[in-house]
């Protein structure tokens, strides 16, 4: 018996001395790091103001920002979802807890030719599993880790609210004004039309001239129609991001260009953008809660001691059921280390670390990438929209020549239309050009991170 005893306490011992139970203290995740950006590196408050929309100058869109913040249905799913990662905390805080059972219970018995008997018993069990590796603690941290990183995802979910919002807006407003410009043009070319049909009736031009200007006619028509189609389907689309249901929210009808303006854009880049970052942030809690429920997979691998007490009482008649009670009380040793299960699951745990790992950088590598494609397009469009600048200037001093021209007679009215028609394609170009530097804008401010604080991403309290 002695020397059984021996054995197995050597195979024990073998046995632990083969597993991995030690924690290593977190690291961040190594990922690339930038050495310059396009454009010199300044502090994040100066970068990027946590209001960034407000810089629009518009009224209309702070409001329909707050409005979107209040009701938007996919913020709020986020916001469920940190109340569901906070109670799990307390859920895996519980784990150190003992825990109370209480059974009371009453046995029925008639057997043929034997008396009818009856037994009642009230009893409790008091098991707790004291937490001497701190086991529990790895998961209670690993799941503040979960819980932080959906508060980050929260935040990046408001973040593309926002911009959703903002680009949806600008897109309204610039058909808003495309239909105005469109209708303009069409009235335009009708009188072209009626023009052609005079010189048509004198002579001066065929029947294909005229066929070609009511076709163009046509063109316009169908775009105008299809112009105030896509309004109404982008305003629908602005409704659902406010949370309302799409066909009872309505924007008045106004011109982009002078409603909201282009605002200063940040001189530089943050220094910290991974840490301001929320879905970067988010990732990073991830690896660390990786981390720690591989600490927590470990742990489980070394003995855990379980104390057991039972009290109860039970008898034949209800009345003279509290006259006797028992009492047992029963330690337990338990040894994981023999289960093939619990080494197979740090394995796994050890697995996805490298999962995490690897989506962190994946999501630095993104963010990145989305920051200086906006400052790419950005300076693009920028500069295209001041040679749009000039090209419409341009125009506009030809047609008004022309208009002057025509009242001495140099020119026709035809000509006169020429140009107009010319004018206003060329004002539908920079129109568009303005809507696209306000949506970089937009861009670049939620690559920025949108104004949130920089984050430590530790095991700390929340």
């Amino acid at each position: 018996m002695k020397q059984a005893f021996v054995f197995s306490s050597v195979c024990v011992g073998l046995l632990f001395g083969c597993a991995e139970t030690r924690v290593p203290e977190y690291h961040h995740p190594e990922a690339p790091a930038k050495s310059t950006w396009s454009q010199p590196s300044v502090s994040a408050t100066e970068a990027v103001s946590a209001q960034w929309w407000a810089q629009f100058g518009d009224p209309d869109l702070d409001s329909l920002v707050a409005k979107a913040i209040a009701g938007n249905v996919d913020l709020k799913i986020l916001a469920a979802r940190i109340a569901v990662a906070n109670a799990q905390i307390a859920e895996a805080h519980a784990g150190a807890l003992p825990s109370v059972n209480i059974a009371a219970g009453s046995s029925l018995q008639n057997t043929t030719g034997q008396p009818f008997s009856k037994q009642h018993n009230l009893g409790a069990q008091v098991s707790w599993d004291i937490d001497i590796w701190g086991q529990v603690e790895k998961g209670v941290q690993g799941q503040t880790a979960e819980f932080h990183a959906t508060e980050a995802d929260w935040r990046a979910g408001y973040l593309q609210i926002v911009a959703d919002v903002s680009t949806t807006y600008f897109q309204i407003l610039q058909l808003d004004e495309q239909i105005d410009q469109q209708q303009r043009a069409l009235v335009k070319n009708e009188q072209i039309l009626v023009i052609y049909e005079t010189m048509r009736s004198n002579g001066l031009i065929s029947d294909t001239e005229v066929l070609r200007q009511r076709a163009e006619n046509n063109r316009l028509t169908t775009d105008l129609l299809e112009l105030r189609r896509s309004r109404d389907v982008t305003q629908n689309a602005l409704a659902s991001l406010l949370g309302v249901p799409a066909g009872e929210f309505k924007i008045r009808p106004d011109r982009l260009q002078d409603r909201v303006q282009v605002p200063a854009v940040p001189a530089g880049l943050p220094l910290d953008l991974l840490a301001r970052r929320p879905d970067v942030v988010a990732a990073e809690f991830r690896v660390l809660e990786a981390h720690d429920l591989m600490g927590q997979a470990r742990l489980a691998q070394l003995p855990s001691v379980s104390l057991t007490g039972q009290a109860g009482t039970a008898s034949f008649a209800l009345s003279d059921l509290f006259k006797a009670f028992t009492f047992g009380f029963m330690p337990t040793v338990n040894i994981p280390a023999l289960n093939p299960g619990v080494r197979a699951h740090v394995k796994t745990t050890e697995a996805q670390i490298k999962v995490a790992e690897e989506g962190y950088r994946r999501t630095v590598i993104a963010a990145y990438e989305e920051v200086e494609n906006a400052l790419v397009n950005l300076e693009a469009h920028r500069r295209q929209q001041e040679e749009l600048q000039k090209q419409v200037g341009q125009l506009q001093v030809v047609s008004a020549q022309t208009a002057a021209q025509l009242e001495v007679g140099v020119v026709s009215q035809l000509d006169v239309f020429e140009n107009e028609r010319s004018l206003l394609t060329a004002q539908l170009t920079l129109l568009a050009s303005h809507e696209q530097v306000l949506s970089d804008t937009v861009t670049l401010y939620k690559a920025l991170g949108g104004g949130w604080a920089r984050v430590e991403v530790a095991n700390a309290g929340r």
